[in-house]
């Protein structure tokens, strides 16, 4: 996988967004590159248009924030996808970053095996959430470049595991991956106003070492030990809380290290979905099948996963389409 590539210095350190960014950054001392992500807003367009119940929702939210985390060293123009298929509940999670900061992603699950877990008291994590299974990361370069996919099987293991796993087994990178997902509480801006709501929140901490994946000598790792260290006391608290800025969060885990920020990308949600887009698979079909695609009103309705955008059409609106 492609690591990130230190830009030319400037004299103002670029500024940082409270929430939906991704932070790459090295530390100077023993040149071990990380990636900070936290999303707020953004997840909540991503995630609550589906109203899915609370564990396929953190699932899926931690499923962004990893895919922001690994797509954000890819260059310009590349794309990441992230797919699980498991026994689990919840039975595929996708989640597709851009590298332009974009994000988008879905769940399926069985809503009776999700309701069971409920019932039961389990505590709500990826790994009770997708049991056994496997995780696929499919990396697009951008124009001219092969696109590459590496599977890795799990069990009953947390999806962040499974990640570091990933690309400490498929591509040789010694890796700490740290998530956590919440629902935050929002009060009203008045004290009249009943506008109060909860707001699903995800953050994430990635190191790598690339010199301890060569052949090096032992002061290479004992650097990335000494860093993977400090990374493993970051807190879910300090993730999530949109007080405590990436800055401060990054010079209270490696000051001593002299964390040097590279890079600032912000996130946002997206689709490519289309009524465009969804005619033309229609117009693909023979006169039976669309009429066998009829619901009870007469209209063909068709619900794009990742956004839940609803397109409707009529046999007479397919067929002046087509001419």
């Amino acid at each position: 996988m492609p690591v990130d590539t230190p830009p030319k210095s400037t004299a103002t350190p670029p500024a940082i967004p409270a929430d939906d960014v991704v932070v790459a950054f090295r530390t100077q001392n023993s040149n071990i590159r990380g990636r900070l992500v936290r999303l707020g807003a953004t997840l909540d367009q991503i995630v609550v248009p589906h109203a899915m119940p609370d564990l396929p929702g953190r699932a899926l939210s931690e499923a962004l924030a990893l895919a922001a985390l690994c797509g954000s060293a890819l260059p310009q123009g590349g794309n990441l996808n992230l797919l699980t298929r498991s026994d689990g509940p919840v039975s595929i999670l996708v989640a597709d970053y851009t590298a332009s900061g974009r994000l988008r992603g879905y769940a399926r699950y069985d809503a009776e095996k999700i309701a069971e877990i409920a019932r039961s008291g389990t505590r709500h994590e990826t790994a009770a959430a997708l049991g056994n299974g496997h995780l696929a990361i499919t990396l697009d370069s951008g124009p001219g470049q092969e696109r590459y996919q590496g599977v890795l099987a799990f069990e009953s293991a947390p999806l962040s595991v499974t990640t570091a796993s990933y690309f400490q087994q498929r591509e040789n990178l010694p890796t700490f991956i740290r998530t956590a997902v919440a629902e935050h509480y929002v009060a009203p801006r008045q004290a009249a106003q009943s506008d109060t709501r909860w707001h699903r929140r995800a953050g994430g901490l990635m190191v790598q070492s690339v010199s301890a994946s060569l052949e090096g000598g032992v002061e290479q790792d004992d650097d990335w030990k000494r860093v993977e260290m400090l990374a493993a006391t970051v807190e879910d608290i300090e993730l999530l809380d949109p007080g405590l800025t990436l800055e401060r969060l990054l010079l209270r885990l490696f000051h001593e290290e002299a964390v040097a920020i590279e890079r600032v990308i912000p996130l946002s949600s997206f689709c490519r979905c289309s009524r465009e887009k969804v005619e033309n698979v229609l117009l693909a079909f023979g006169a039976n099948e669309l009429s066998d695609m009829l619901d009870d009103n007469g209209k063909i309705v068709v619900t794009c996963e990742f956004c839940t955008a609803r397109y409707e059409f009529s046999l007479d609106d397919l067929r002046a389409a087509g001419g």
